[in-house]
């Protein structure tokens, strides 16, 4: 049997009346990319607001290795080990690289408010954080400021910040978006590499990436699934060229 480190059960999430997420079923199996992809407004990024509580199901559950963490706050998830990235980069801009990456080890470590104590205390944080900017290629911009970073950097350095808090689930909201093709080409090879021993859940419009990265793809439309299996099996499916990767194909 396959071991699932995420499963949602009949998930439905209704707002006055409009049925955004309708009867989700998802089996995450440990150790594998597992894209969800479909067209705008089919329901993806509200299913990720689902699974880390940033919205609260209308019915159904979510569970998260075996235990059934539906009723838990974002916070609680994020102890559990699965961590979010958004669609808009999420770092401080005016820091470097490696104190962005330091104030995610210091969260992780829970020394988040030891901001009295001797910079010893940050500097033994070095190591890990340098180790983290290699994984991600950015050890050469370790000191320079954020904000004046290429977008495809600045991309990269939420995945390390994201890799500091240690993840079991990595859940990347359009981790390609707004990228041109050589940055498109950097981060597709980024996520293969940081998905060693981890688990990653991606919503991802290039199809390209998709083809390359995923292990699964779950196909969304109005908010309920229309198809799900390998890319080799879903991009062939009439529905779903239909629906989505027809179009996109135009």
């Amino acid at each position: 049997m396959a071991d699932y480190i995420l499963e949602t059960k009949n998930l439905f999430k209704e707002f006055r009346g409009f049925t955004a997420v309708s009867g989700v079923n998802l089996q995450i199996q440990r150790g594998h990319i597992h894209a969800l992809i479909g067209p705008n407004g089919a329901g993806k990024t509200t299913v990720f607001n689902l699974l880390t509580k940033f919205l609260t199901p209308t019915s159904g559950s979510i569970h998260f290795n075996g235990d059934d963490i539906t009723s838990e706050k974002s916070a609680d998830i994020a102890l559990r080990g699965i961590v979010r990235s958004f669609q808009i980069s999420a770092v401080f801009p005016g820091l470097t690289p490696r104190e962005n990456v330091r104030l995610a080890l210091q969260r992780k470590l829970g020394v988040s408010y030891h901001f009295w104590k001797s910079d010893a205390i940050l500097l033994q944080l070095d190591g890990r954080v340098m180790e983290l900017l290699e994984d991600v290629g950015l050890v050469d911009y370790a000191d320079e400021i954020t904000g004046e970073l290429a977008y495809g950097r600045k991309r990269a350095l939420e995945i390390a910040t994201t890799l500091a808090l240690d993840p079991e689930l990595m859940l990347l909201d359009e981790p390609t978006q707004g990228m041109g093709v050589e940055d498109v080409d950097k981060i597709t090879a980024l996520v293969r590499k940081v998905s060693t021993r981890r688990t990653i859940l991606m919503v991802e419009h290039n199809l390209k990436v998709v083809a390359t990265l995923a292990d699964r793809i779950t196909v969304l439309q109005r908010g309920a699934i229309l198809a799900e299996g390998p890319y080799a099996e879903v991009s062939q499916d009439p529905l779903v060229l239909e629906a989505y990767m027809g179009s996109a194909h135009a």
